[in-house]
């Protein structure tokens, strides 16, 4: 018995209809097989409902046992209104989306069944792409799928700071773009890396788990390797590329002790690396960093990091007045203050803030700076900038003294408008004398 979906069938009756069908499934067969196991249109016109009712801010759905289907936007989880008491979730409907998504890949069901969770990717045909977590959750199964553009972003269309377009000019080192889950690392890194295809002939080797933008062969040569299906492990992939002749290499996040003194290593070594990883600020990711290697190996890893460290990128999206979302940076370069800091370690007066913020002449702000300047254009309220601040207290005083020079220039306006709007002088006119 095909199951018939309407192209509004979430909005309907037909999605009780499918839950229907899926406790059918289970009470079948405990692990439905053949032909009573979830097809793949099945599967796509859930997605197609959900991109349907979404708008172009939709960035995440989410599927929980005892939920409806739900949708992420500009920060908040929206659940789909649907008809029926049925319209929540069961595990059987988890169960078997997970089991198409994961299809017969050994590698994702041994990594859910050994660490409670794994990363895939589902292609909607030619409409969407999709990063797919699934994982366990109070005994069962859950899914989150991240919407991957389809278009590759560029640095002018993101609208990121000029400092981006140095950032690419480097030759050799190694650049972090750091901050949480869902705050665009993965597309910055896209945008940058979008410029050099634009303009450098060179080789670029992707690690990714799993590919998320697809960059065309332009002017640059790509070559994009997927966790999984192309290499075993980021280190294995990261050893193999230094053999490949890349110019430039970006590892989707360095995760381990091995990967990351392999990606010093090839940053040491002529190469350009680009890599995530998942703190908030320069200081954090110097630590985190740090922490992946022994006591007795900090100085050396300090002293390496001096060299190469290149740049620390920290990203975080914050409620924007209008609706959807700001991108707001910390950005950190290398200098001789930094290298210093890098290899002594902060302390009085030699701190990654303070040296931040005092690079303004270099392009390099903090968030705190960011969030200022953002306030200051009318892009956020002074609560967002307050909540999201790293000094509040400070942040409080920079928005006091902002709002009082706001006020004194819109005095000094009214004054000069009241000026030129007052009575005028009559000029005395030349008398014309006739004669007679």
């Amino acid at each position: 018995m095909a199951l018939e979906i309407g192209k509004d069938w979430l909005f309907s009756s037909g999605f009780a209809q499918f839950c229907a069908r899926m406790e059918c499934f289970l009470h079948l067969d405990p692990a439905p097989q053949g032909s009573d196991c979830m097809k793949r249109e099945e599967l796509d016109a859930i997605l197609n409902g959900m991109l349907n009712s979404a708008d172009d801010r939709a960035s995440d759905f989410v599927f929980v046992v005892g939920k409806p289907p739900q949708i992420e936007q500009d920060g908040q989880l929206n659940a789909l209104e649907m008809d029926g008491a049925d319209s929540v979730l069961q595990p059987a409907h988890i169960q078997q989306m997970a089991d198409l998504l994961m299809q017969d890949n050994d590698r994702l069901r041994d990594d859910l069944a050994t660490n409670g969770s794994c990363d895939g990717s589902y292609a909607l045909e030619t409409r969407a792409r999709f990063r797919v977590n699934v994982y366990k959750q109070n005994g069962q199964q859950a899914i989150v799928m991240r919407r991957l553009e389809s278009k590759v972003p560029s640095l002018a269309e993101l609208k990121l700071p000029p400092i981006f377009y140095e950032m690419i000019k480097e030759k050799t080192g190694i650049v972090f773009l750091t901050g949480g889950t869902g705050t665009g690392k993965t597309t910055t890194l896209a945008a940058m890396l979008n410029e050099l295809n634009q303009t450098q002939k060179i080789h670029i080797v992707t690690l990714e788990d799993p590919i998320e933008f697809l960059h065309a062969q332009n002017v640059a040569t790509f070559s994009q390797r997927e966790l999984g299906k192309d290499f075993p492990n980021f280190a294995v992939g990261l050893r193999a590329a230094l053999r490949q002749a890349p110019k430039v290499i970006l590892v989707g996040e360095i995760r381990d002790r091995e990967s990351m003194e392999i990606a010093l290593t090839a940053s040491e070594t002529g190469h350009l690396v680009f890599s995530t990883l998942h703190t908030i600020n320069a200081g954090q990711t110097v630590h985190r960093i740090l922490g992946m290697f022994a006591k007795e190996e900090e100085k050396q890893v300090r002293e390496r990091l001096a060299e190469t460290l290149r740049y620390v990128v920290s990203q975080r999206l914050v409620s924007k007045i209008g609706g959807g979302r700001l991108l707001v940076t910390e950005i950190m370069g290398s200098s001789l203050r930094t290298r210093e800091t890098l290899i002594y370690g902060e302390g009085e007066n030699r701190t990654f803030l303070e040296i931040i913020e005092a690079g303004d002449i270099n392009g390099w702000h903090s968030f705190d700076q960011s969030l200022i300047k953002a306030y200051e254009a009318d892009a956020i309220t002074e609560e967002t900038a307050i909540i999201y601040a790293t000094h509040k207290t400070k942040m409080r005083r920079d928005i006091d003294m902002s709002k009082k020079l706001r006020s004194s220039r819109l005095e000094e306006s009214s004054g000069l408008q009241m000026e030129s709007s007052g009575p005028q002088i009559e000029s005395h006119k030349p008398t014309t004398v006739t004669k007679g």
